[in-house]
């Protein structure tokens, strides 16, 4: 965007293509973003809802048995379930609160590129009376 000499009103082509791709490709961040925090938070939700059992080899975590979709999840090469259960809800609050500072920052990007394009909006009716001078242009 800062490549292309900056025109009022987008006189060029070039401009505007810029900052078309520049708002679309804010909005698909966004809804990355969104996306990204909904299905981490139903991770951290199936989560906190595991019961595990530590195995010689492996941590073996189950979801409550009134779950529809209750099945068994098994972790190899894991020392212990505190990693499972304590350090990855951990690193799955760090990913959400990341991803919405992202959503955020695509918002603000579309904010203000939909600001800059429609901030005016032309009604046909001035505020302030106009002179004599004016009148006969």
């Amino acid at each position: 965007m800062l490549c292309v000499s900056y025109q009022v009103d987008e006189r060029t082509c070039i401009q505007f293509s810029m900052k078309l791709l520049y708002f679309l490709l804010s909005a698909l961040g966004l809804m990355v973003c969104v996306l990204a925090v909904a299905f981490e938070a139903h991770l951290y939700s199936q989560l906190s809802q595991f019961s595990c059992e530590t195995t010689p080899d492996a941590c073996q975590c189950k979801l409550p048995s009134s779950e529809p979709l209750s099945r068994t999840f098994i972790y190899r090469g894991v020392p212990g379930c505190d990693s499972i259960t304590g350090t990855f809800k951990l690193f799955l609050i760090i990913q959400i609160v990341l991803n919405l500072a992202c959503g955020l920052v695509c918002l603000i990007a579309c904010f203000v590129m939909w600001k800059h394009r429609y901030q005016v909006f032309y009604v046909g009716v001035r505020m302030c009376s106009l002179t004599m001078s004016q009148r006969q242009q």
